[in-house]
């Protein structure tokens, strides 16, 4: 409603996404909702309305199409409303490696994944410094912290690239006195729909079930460490023990590891 906070939530039709519009609509805030796919954005935005009493506006865009950026932001101040939360979300697996993969599909998938978050953000940070109050989450992932391996080859690249963009906008916030916080979040593995469209759900499914976590608590983790002021969250105590020994580790021994455990989880072809 017009009195209330604003979320805008990139990727909102399944997984992480939605449960993010889910939970900010439970604490009372509006929603406006992003991704390519308006049925799926229609029917969570009714569910949000009829459920939490809040507004939930849709708003159908690719991010990989040039302009997309722009577009969201213009239909967000025809609709008189400003951003006080954004969580950039969107995102896919490329499958194969850098030899057998087009650069067109290399390029969408820096834009959507890297190059449209980080626009969205230095877009809006100006109105939530000249309002005094922000918060961001760029949804990164553990495969931040691990050494590359052979597959899905930027994946990690640009999910290492958004810890570090995080945590350096959040200082920039903190040292300019602004009520902003800017937090990656570094989930593992999660039970969306993620590893069906990138077609490893078969090899995913070999992992042990200790080893997953259901998209609410991820989501939780998050917002909990964004308004506490945490420029990165691992949630869950098996991704932090990952992202621990990452840090431990001798180089060597981690792509080692990573050489022999990435076969499981990350298609070459």
């Amino acid at each position: 409603m017009a009195g209330n906070r604003l979320a805008l939530i990139t990727g909102a039709s399944a997984g992480l996404g939605a449960e993010f519009a889910r939970q900010y609509a439970a604490k009372g805030w509006d929603v406006a909702l992003t991704a390519r796919r308006l049925d799926r954005l229609n029917g969570l935005a009714r569910e949000i309305e009829e459920k939490y009493k809040v507004s939930a506006m849709t708003i159908s865009q690719d991010l990989a199409k040039p302009g997309a950026v722009d577009t969201i932001i213009h239909e967000l101040k025809e609709a008189g409303r400003h951003v006080d939360a954004l969580v950039n979300n969107a995102g896919y697996g490329l499958p194969g490696t850098f030899f057998n993969t087009s650069w067109n599909d290399q390029a969408a998938f820096i834009q959507v994944l890297y190059t449209a978050p980080i626009e969205l953000v230095h877009k809006l940070l100006p109105g939530m410094a000249e309002r005094n109050f922000g918060r961001i989450i760029n949804v990164a992932s553990l495969a931040g912290y691990t050494p590359g391996s052979s597959g899905h080859t930027l994946y990690g690249s640009v999910k290492a690239g958004l810890i570090k963009f995080s945590e350096s906008v959040h200082a920039e916030a903190e040292a300019a006195g602004h009520d902003i916080h800017c937090t990656a979040l570094c989930p593992g593995f999660t039970w969306t729909e993620f590893h069906d469209v990138n077609g490893t759900r078969e090899m995913t499914n070999e992992s042990p079930e200790w080893m997953w976590m259901e998209a609410a608590p991820v989501v939780k983790a998050g917002l909990e460490g964004v308004a506490r002021g945490q420029p990165v969250v691992v949630p869950g105590a098996v991704n932090k023990g990952v992202a621990t020994l990452t840090r431990i580790l001798p180089e060597p021994v981690g792509r080692a590891l990573m050489k022999q455990q990435g076969k499981r989880f990350r298609k070459t072809d």
